[in-house]
């Protein structure tokens, strides 16, 4: 699946890798492999149950899917069969990508981090490979770089910076995305949709403007589209966000979700140490010595807390 709109969904063939924009009727019998460039789930889903079929697999963009083709001009097709996914997303809500590379502004606005901590577990969750990129670095110096090297490099996150006002970083990216589907994320206003012009101009992504007064963006990606860059070389780029909740789990399995602590537990004292309000734990002695961040460590007690007034409240 490539991209969403309200009624059609662009199929990329296996055969030739055209694109043909095939409307969803019904159920075929003559199987072609295809990739969905572009969905929408909810028509998807009507169409299924009207044909008398199961619909609690809803199709994301990145799905492989078996397709008939009924018609080449104008084109048309039935999707017959989701295969597969060899990964899956919630949101962004694409499936089969191989890593995700999350951008943040370094300036205007300043990154929050409380959201992107909340990204990066949830990618953790996934199993899913993710790579930090500050854009904007027209903005900074090179003591603000330094400043989220050291928090993020230390929990195992590669760091980026670039700039796509000067077009500085570009080529790293590029080189970063070969060979590899990688979902592109982070908050609307940060130059994503920038970032994907200067990667493939045939795109014309719709750049928005930051709120003076809120200092955030506005939602210029509506949907979650597919690109092909190159030979097995795939960018998703997906809707801004600006919000975003710790997955639904136990407030004691949080910690596996920062990789960084684990060289720090045999230091604790107790097994099964969750680091709040233990007294004697390695991973708050790392915190004060300065080997793990404060803010994520921060976060971490707090969607700890979060975690433990969900379960509070929900038995």
């Amino acid at each position: 699946i490539l991209s969403v709109d309200n009624s059609m969904t662009r199929i990329m063939l296996a055969k030739g890798g055209k694109d043909m924009t095939a409307e969803i009727i019904c159920v075929g019998t003559e199987l072609l492999l295809g990739n969905i460039v572009n969905t929408n789930a909810a028509y998807l889903a009507e169409k299924l149950a009207g044909a008398g079929l199961d619909c609690y697999y809803q199709t994301v963009v990145g799905d492989n899917v078996e397709i008939t083709v009924l018609n080449t001009d104008p084109p048309e097709g039935n999707i017959d069969r989701i295969l597969e996914r060899k990964s899956e997303l919630i949101r962004p809500a694409v499936a089969n990508i191989d890593q995700a590379l999350v951008v943040f502004a370094i300036q205007d606005p300043e990154p929050n981090l409380n959201l992107l901590d909340r990204f990066l577990v949830m990618m953790e969750t996934s199993g899913i490979p993710v790579t930090i990129a500050f854009n904007k670095i027209d903005l900074a110096d090179e003591a603000m770089m330094d400043r989220y090297r050291k928090i993020y490099e230390p929990a195992g996150y590669p760091v980026m910076f670039l700039s796509t006002y000067e077009d500085s970083g570009i080529h790293q990216i590029r080189e970063f995305l070969k060979g590899k589907t990688t979902a592109l994320a982070g908050p609307s206003g940060v130059g994503k949709s920038s970032l994907t012009n200067q990667i493939m101009p045939e795109a014309q992504m719709e750049i928005g403007s930051i709120s003076e007064k809120i200092k955030r963006g506005k939602h210029t990606t509506r949907h979650s589209e597919l690109f092909c860059l190159d030979t097995d070389t795939y960018l998703m780029d997906t809707p801004g966000f600006s919000s975003m909740f710790v997955e639904d789990m136990e407030p004691q399995e949080l910690k596996e979700y920062f990789p960084e602590f684990a060289p720090f537990e045999d230091e604790c004292k107790f097994l099964g140490c969750v680091h709040i309000g233990e007294k004697i734990c390695g991973v708050k002695q790392a915190v004060e010595q300065g080997k793990i961040s404060k803010s994520r460590y921060e976060n971490y007690r707090l969607f700890y807390q979060e975690l433990k007034e969900k379960r509070r409240y929900t038995r």
